[in-house]
């Protein structure tokens, strides 16, 4: 679970920005089931919020930012000259590091992973174990001026002699030593501590965006009888049309798959390296899989029923965008019924009904209540803004300053009662992260008056 996520010049954020989950202990005591305890404090963590902000504020840039510093710590860079970082550039401090900084829950541990970079090099990186007031270092990391790296693991428990070698060499300058470790040794090697915290990282942090699909479906779906009921039962509850779900999954041979790609003669032959995995999408809804020197054609097809009961079948690329979107989330809620992880999904509402979006969170609250499990969002929908469904520390907004900085700042900073009608006070402004429309009638010009002679 995120406890706490600190952002500074990077994207649309300039000075440094904490987006915070740790429980207001002042609020009344409403929705227990929402706040998870911090190991070693008297403080909780919350299991939800919605993050509020008008186009361009800069709201997506904290999930790009989660995004960038996650692809740091478990993926080595494409490029062996540079970051990918990118730094805010309304100001003359472009070129000065940008710093992440992300709290975690991780196996009843609280933990802090960051980093500051600049367009070359991870200048330092650090991981430690957050106990009460106290810190326990794991590791440090730091580029000098000549792009030297060092790197102190004197907290880790009983480091193995080749990740003590790893460290001695220091690695790249412009990867972190967490991914360097990733790529370079075996679970045995790193030991349980790192080895939990990369699984994090990779398997428990999982972020979706507008345009994102929830992995693979159609292996997902092939592979798991019971994430396919759940999802078709899920579509129907939530009155999309669709009675329930099926796979159509066939297994094709070498010759068959090279004649899929008529118009793309160099891929046949890559596909066909042994041992070289593979996943295409054609657009007549089939995705394509190699596994191992086996080929696949695999289509999830959404079964209706008429009114006389017969059943027509629809492949998936035909149903609505909605629809679409909609069983793109549905393996989260899945997901969280039997395992503890963190989402985080921006723009929750693309192409999705306001009402489907406030279902999807009362089902994860539901479906996450007795676990450690996180559901994030970036919106505008309005409607989500109700006090018997989140609290108010639940409720983040964005807004941009007159520097063009992204500014994050809670409604609990606003005295809110209890009953107070949330969504009215927001949609007039009285929270700000609204868009400011200006003399907009200008721009349309006053239609011709009747003469009358």
């Amino acid at each position: 679970m995120i406890v706490s996520f600190s952002v500074s010049n990077f994207r649309s954020f300039g000075d440094e920005q904490t987006f915070s989950l740790v429980a207001n202990d002042k609020l009344p005591h409403t929705h227990p089931g929402h706040l998870v305890p911090i190991p070693d404090s008297d403080q909780k963590v919350l299991r939800t919020s919605v993050l509020y902000g008008a186009n361009g504020a800069g709201k997506s840039n904290l999930f790009k930012a989660l995004r960038y510093l996650r692809q740091i710590a478990i993926r080595p860079p494409n490029s062996s000259t540079g970051t990918g970082r990118q730094a805010f550039r309304f100001s003359n401090t472009a070129t000065e590091p940008s710093t992440l900084d992300l709290q975690f829950l991780h196996n009843g541990r609280l933990y802090r992973f960051g980093c500051k970079v600049d367009e070359r090099h991870i200048l330092e990186e650090w991981l430690v174990q957050v106990v009460g007031s106290a810190e326990r270092i794991l590791y440090e990391r730091v580029t000098d001026l000549n792009g030297d790296v060092t790197i102190e693991v004197t907290g880790l428990e009983q480091p193995s002699t080749k990740l003590n070698a790893l460290a001695t060499v220091g690695g790249p300058a412009n990867q972190s030593f967490l991914a360097t470790i990733h790529a370079n040794l075996k679970p045995a090697d790193i030991g349980p501590e790192l080895s939990g915290i990369l699984d994090w990282f990779g398997n428990k942090l999982c972020l979706i965006g507008p345009d994102d699909v929830y992995g693979p479906m159609g292996k997902r779906f092939a592979e798991d009888k019971d994430l396919l009921d759940f999802a078709g039962d899920f579509l129907r509850s939530s009155s999309t049309g669709v009675d329930r779900l099926q796979v159509v999954q066939t297994e094709v041979n070498p010759k068959e798959w090279q004649g899929l790609f008529p118009d793309r003669h160099d891929l046949p032959k890559e596909t066909l390296e042994k041992g070289r995995p593979l996943r295409l999408d054609l657009a007549d809804g089939h995705e394509l899989r190699k596994e191992g020197d086996r080929f696949y054609r695999t289509r999830i097809e959404a079964v209706h029923r008429q009114e006389e009961g017969q059943l027509i079948s629809l492949p998936l690329n035909e149903e609505s965008d909605g629809t679409r979107r909609l069983l793109h989330l549905v393996p989260a809620l899945h997901h969280l019924r039997s395992a503890s992880a963190t989402f985080f999904i921006d723009e929750i509402e693309r192409s999705l009904h306001p009402l489907l979006a406030a279902r999807f969170l009362t089902s994860f609250l539901e479906a996450g209540a007795k676990g450690a499990s996180q559901v994030i969002i970036t919106t505008h929908e309005s409607s989500l803004l109700d006090q018997d469904l989140l609290r108010r520390d639940e409720v983040w907004f964005a807004e941009k300053n007159q520097q063009a900085m992204t500014q994050l700042y809670s409604l609990t900073d606003f005295p809110v009662r209890q009953d107070q009608p949330l969504r009215k006070h927001y949609l007039q402004g009285r929270f700000g992260a609204v868009p400011f429309l200006g003399n907009v009638e200008r721009l349309f010009p006053e239609p011709e008056k009747d003469f009358v002679a």
